[in-house]
């Protein structure tokens, strides 16, 4: 009894912290965002973001992306590890420590309407960066390398939407596929664990960033596991394509002035 009294209580605070419109939108996109994670390596915070910020907040999703993406992601560290060109990935990483905190803070300070307004820009910005083709030509150095995870970093710590960036530099030379996305998914652990610790700091893990994480969880990872079994059997400049488009509108969704349409 003792046990079911507890799971019983469990719930129903989950349940209250659940927002009383756009669930189900936030499952899909979470699924979605899920999908194109796993097959490219980014992507979810441009996809989730938006739209999970006019549901709930930025303040809130931004935390619970990073938990989801944690928790779901973690299974696929050790390959990442292993094909991962490590010491450019941490030289990144160098650059994110300083940054990371940066745009913790305007998180953490910034009115909510206007740091969801910075996100769409913002995020509309990244696609157009994704979407031009434009890539860094010169040879990677590792201050510049530093530089651009100082940038990312700023753009996690805001709104985890630190993957644009670090893709652009990563892109511009030959570095083959599946190390570029090797690259992506270890460096986002590290960033991860550096943006948490200022979230925690900044005392931005609330319950209701909790029980949205349990609730979203299984749908971003089997969304994670799909675009994962993806990657290698679909054309990459197709799921591209569809990534793009699903970006694109969920920057669109996400605009405070089209919040009716969540509702």
């Amino acid at each position: 009894m003792g046990d079911t009294g507890f799971f019983a209580a469990l719930l129903a605070r989950v349940a209250a912290a659940l927002p009383e419109h756009g669930l189900h939108a936030l499952l899909a996109c979470s699924f979605i965002a899920g999908m194109a994670r796993g097959f490219s390596g980014f992507g979810a915070a441009l996809i989730l973001i938006p739209i999970g910020g006019s549901i709930v907040g930025p303040k809130i999703i931004s935390p619970v992306l990073l938990l989801i993406d944690t928790i779901a992601a973690a299974g696929m560290l050790p390959a990442a590890w292993r094909s991962a060109n490590r010491r450019e990935v941490f030289t990144m990483a160098s650059g994110a420590l300083i940054g990371v905190p940066l745009g913790t803070t305007a998180l953490a300070l910034a009115d909510p309407l206007y740091l969801r307004w910075a996100i769409t820009v913002l995020g509309a910005l990244m696609l157009i960066l994704l979407v031009s083709g434009w890539r860094y030509q010169g040879q990677p150095r590792a201050a510049l390398t530093a530089g651009v995870g100082g940038i990312a970093g700023v753009f996690s710590g805001a709104a985890q939407l630190g993957g644009p960036p670090v893709v652009a530099y990563w892109l511009s030379g030959a570095t083959d596929v599946l190390v570029i996305r090797s690259n992506l998914m270890l460096y986002f652990v590290v960033s991860s664990a550096l943006t948490a610790v200022t979230y925690v700091i900044g005392g931005l893990f609330v319950e209701q960033v909790f029980a949205l994480t349990l609730v979203i969880v299984p749908l971003y990872a089997s969304g994670l596991y799909a675009g994962s079994r993806l990657f290698g059997l679909a054309r990459p400049s197709t799921f591209r394509t569809i990534c793009y488009v699903l970006i694109g509108a969920s920057a669109l969704l996400g605009m405070p002035a089209l919040d009716g349409l969540m509702r």
